[in-house]
């Protein structure tokens, strides 16, 4: 069922291109919601003086990806615990908001806050509030990242965003002296420090057995082998996800060029990079994983280990 969902994290721009990568999201429109002024333009919010916020809206079908998934996937693009902006915008139109179109959102985003609160010691200043009207940005505003990727690389770098969100979000709630002992040192330096492994010389990058593979440090699943193909890059290839929102990205300006980053939603293990370079079939989808990320289950010990219920998705 087509749904919305209606989110404010601070500059509308680095709000829309995080969301716009899974399976079941229709749409993401940049806009205003929250004040009293019908009609606003860009030059109302900036004032500050219009009880507006910079928000998205997203279209999306729950059948594909749930109001959860994209709750998770938006606490880890903003800052939950600043009360007077995000990053370096400053300003009542700057804060992070929820605003549900429904009472099963509105628990679920309670419910989702108190558990980052739990989790982090952290007082969130993310308010949680009933949507109304919503006002389409101007056009030009809409798909910056696209539209006008120079600046908006430099504006998600410079604004601080991408500094905290690397500094916290990609930090796990994994102790790293217990994973240390755990992982095998490539496993930690490519889960935890973001390194990328030997091509070609690596574990299953030539795998083409019946299974699934699994975060190598949680065990929640990733990818199915029905989704592997042999893309010649010297590393796992998958043209998708095996669910939606089990993996989260990030942009990556290191070594001089822009890259989406793949990362897992629950151990936030650096697992690789998605490009658009893959087979048709994918919607042109390749994820370029590292090895030492994942862990393979064979299809005939699924059961034996726990995942039977994933079986349907290995064909």
């Amino acid at each position: 069922m087509k749904k919305l969902a209606t989110f404010a994290g601070g500059c509308f721009w680095c709000m829309v291109k995080p969301f716009t990568a899974y399976e079941g999201v229709f749409d993401v429109i940049s806009g205003y919601t929250g004040g009293e002024k019908e009609n606003p333009t860009y030059e109302d919010i900036c004032s500050g003086r219009t009880g507006h916020y910079e928000a998205i809206e997203i279209s999306y079908d729950d059948e594909y990806i749930s109001y959860n998934d994209l709750l998770k996937i938006y606490w880890k693009q903003i800052n939950p615990y600043d009360d007077g902006g995000q990053f370096s915008d400053r300003g009542s139109q700057y804060e992070s908001a929820i605003f549900y179109h429904d009472l099963d959102q509105k628990r679920e985003a309670e419910e989702s806050k108190k558990a980052l609160e739990e989790l982090s010691g952290k007082k969130v200043y993310t308010e949680i509030v009933e949507a109304g009207k919503f006002y389409p940005a101007e056009e030009y505003h809409q798909d910056y990242y696209k539209k006008n990727q120079n600046h908006y690389n430099l504006y998600y770098k410079n604004s601080g965003r991408q500094k905290f969100l690397k500094e916290n979000w990609d930090k796990n709630n994994f102790s790293r002296e217990k994973l240390r002992k755990k992982l095998t040192n490539i496993q930690f330096e490519v889960t935890q420090n973001d390194m990328t492994e030997v091509p070609f010389e690596n574990e299953y990058y030539n795998n083409f057995e019946k299974g699934i593979y699994v975060d190598v440090v949680d065990g929640t699943p990733l990818f199915s082998s029905s989704d592997k193909f042999d893309s010649g890059c010297g590393w796992p290839a998958f043209g998708k996800t095996i669910e939606e929102a089990c993996v989260y990205y990030r942009s990556d300006y290191s070594f001089g060029r822009m890259r989406t980053e793949v990362r897992s939603v629950n151990a936030n293990s650096h697992l690789g990079h998605v490009f658009l370079d893959g087979p048709d079939k994918f919607a042109k989808r390749r994820y370029c994983i590292n090895s030492a990320s994942l862990k393979f289950i064979q299809y005939d010990k699924m059961e034996e280990y726990g995942y039977g219920e994933y079986k349907k998705y290995v064909k």
